[in-house]
């Protein structure tokens, strides 16, 4: 066995419908279990960190966004962040997903490292389930 393959036994604590959307998920998918499945999300996720590391020069891209707007003070926040990176943001779309979930699509040009700063300032608070970035680099 090699230093990659040892394994380590970990606890996490999670809300139950999350739990359950997660096993609903890996039964569809065919996981023989929740740890393979969470060592998946974990590749994934460090994947993604990777790929977002990388986002280097001028760019244009989308922010996609869902929160809870009843969590207290995100929206007060989340407008306050994207003050903050007004010169970036060239447009947003807000939309009622559901009475306490919204998402919002943020249209961004400028610098790729700007953009992924703002976006990684948006997923850190509570109330934000889920955050995405997608760029391209601009053809010179």
């Amino acid at each position: 066995m090699t230093m990659d393959d040892d394994l380590s036994r970990i606890g996490i604590s999670l809300p139950k419908n999350l739990l359950d959307r997660f096993d609903e998920i890996l039964n569809y998918r065919g996981y023989s279990s929740r740890s393979e499945g969470i060592r998946d999300a974990i590749r994934t996720y460090i994947t993604y960190y990777k790929w977002m590391s990388d986002v280097k020069g001028e760019r244009e891209g989308v922010i996609t966004m869902v929160y809870d707007h009843d969590q207290r003070n995100l929206l007060s926040d989340i407008t306050e962040i994207e003050h903050e990176y007004h010169g970036i943001i060239k447009a947003s779309l807000h939309s009622h997903v559901t009475h306490t979930r919204c998402m919002e699509v943020i249209l961004v040009h400028g610098e790729g490292t700007h953009l992924k700063n703002l976006a990684e300032k948006l997923m850190a608070h509570k109330g934000v389930e889920s955050v995405k970035l997608t760029t391209i680099p601009l053809e010179k």
